[in-house]
């Protein structure tokens, strides 16, 4: 097939939709089909556009099989509400053009879009129309439902005409698809018919991201001691994550120095933990590691951290989460009881109430007096990773029947 692909972020971020959008691309070339993709420069999560790379012009480029079109926008140094409506639609309108170009012109067989940013999909919708292709939404996160129920955007009026829009909008895609059970469930509420919804996880690979069965290089360069139990956050350090509750949590266990809490990404709250953190001796902090460098990272930990806030839940499913489990060491997550990430980490970790910053340490406390007990349940985490979220199985039956 000829595929176009439409989203703000691609590779070579390191972290988020980026990363996974660039290895599907890069899977479905190495299939057979022509990609193509349609983004901007890339600066997530650190929210300043790469070494090499600029946000003022076009640019073509040749990756791994997959012809790329970077389209110019603008980036908040600091986003807030407005600055990143600001920065989405400056992007969907520098890539309306070439997406409109690519249907015209090249004539995909399948248009793909991702969401957020939502304020493509029109572009994308419209680009399959020309083309006579089918029109794929992928949604990774809720984002018009999450900017209002994180405060983000002001309630009233102004909600009711964005949904009805998103939901006009969703109901002429031919094909949408959410990474987790209960997001697949809330399309139901968007208006998508039964046949055209799709669970489509995001994905590990299993072979990169696995157990060491050795001590990670890490604890040798940071000088971390053998018997120190490591709790580790490795991911975007952004507003909505709610990751106060580690700084809070880890001055809870100031009085256990055989832990350790690692905090390693970038984003626009990563200043604010620094202060937060400021003069605590058993929190460290690390700068976004390499991709190469991600499981000998993943393997630093003997927890992972995962916290969410509770107005968040169902809206996002982590993508981090799936790392976490691949490496085989359990998860203590922040989520209410019946929610999809509880659900999960419920069978390889220990869930705790969102924003409750006792209970986080209690549970860490918990694990790290208990080796056993992480043993098994990393053991756990490692399995449901393979079973559920081998990248080849995921990706092959996504694409099954996608023409």
């Amino acid at each position: 097939m000829k595929i176009l692909i439409c989203g703000i972020n691609y590779a070579p971020e390191l972290t988020g939709i980026g990363k996974y959008t660039g290895e599907m691309a890069e899977w479905l070339a190495a299939q057979g089909h022509e990609v193509r993709v349609v983004t901007a420069p890339p600066y997530y999560p650190a929210w300043r556009v790469g070494e090499g790379y600029t946000a003022a012009r076009y640019r073509r480029e040749q990756r791994n099989g997959v012809d790329v079109c970077r389209c110019p926008l603008w980036v908040p140094r600091q986003p807030s509400g407005l600055k990143r409506i600001l920065h989405l639609t400056s992007f969907a309108l520098s890539s309306l053009p070439p997406i409109l170009w690519q249907g015209l012109r090249w004539r995909p067989d399948l248009v793909w879009v991702v969401e957020p940013p939502l304020l493509c999909a029109p572009a994308a919708l419209l680009a399959a129309r020309l083309a006579g292709a089918r029109a794929w939404l992928h949604v990774q996160d809720f984002e018009v439902d999450a900017a209002f129920e994180l405060g983000l955007l002001p309630d009233g009026p102004l909600r009711r005409w964005v949904e009805g829009f998103e939901r006009w909008l969703i109901q002429r895609f031919d094909r949408v698809s959410s990474i987790s059970d209960r997001m697949v469930e809330r399309l139901i509420s968007k208006g998508t018919m039964p046949g055209r919804r799709l669970l489509f996880p995001n994905w590990v690979d299993t072979d990169a991201v696995h157990p060491l069965g050795r001590e990670s290089r890490f604890r040798q360069e940071l000088g971390i001691k053998a018997d120190t139990v490591v709790a580790l956050y490795s991911g975007n350090m952004g507003e909505k994550q709610g990751l106060e509750i580690l700084i809070e949590s880890a001055q809870k266990l100031a009085d256990v120095p055989e832990i350790l809490f690692v905090l390693c990404g970038d984003g626009a709250a990563r200043q604010r933990l620094l202060k937060m953190a400021d003069g605590a001796a058993n929190i460290r902090f690390l700068p976004l590691q390499p991709s190469e460098r991600l499981n000998e990272l993943l393997n630093l930990a003997d927890i992972h951290l995962l916290p969410q806030r509770g107005d968040a839940a169902d809206l996002v499913m982590p993508s981090k989460l799936t790392g976490m489990l691949a490496s085989g060491r359990p998860v203590v997550a922040t989520a209410h009881a019946g929610t999809q990430v509880a659900r999960v980490v419920s069978q390889c970790g220990l869930v705790v109430a969102p924003e409750d910053a006792d209970a986080l340490a209690a549970a860490v406390r918990h694990l790290a007096a208990r080796p056993d007990e992480r043993e098994t349940l990393g053991h756990a985490a490692r399995h449901y990773a393979v079973s559920h979220w081998g990248r080849n199985e995921v990706l092959t039956r996504a694409f099954q029947g996608a023409a």
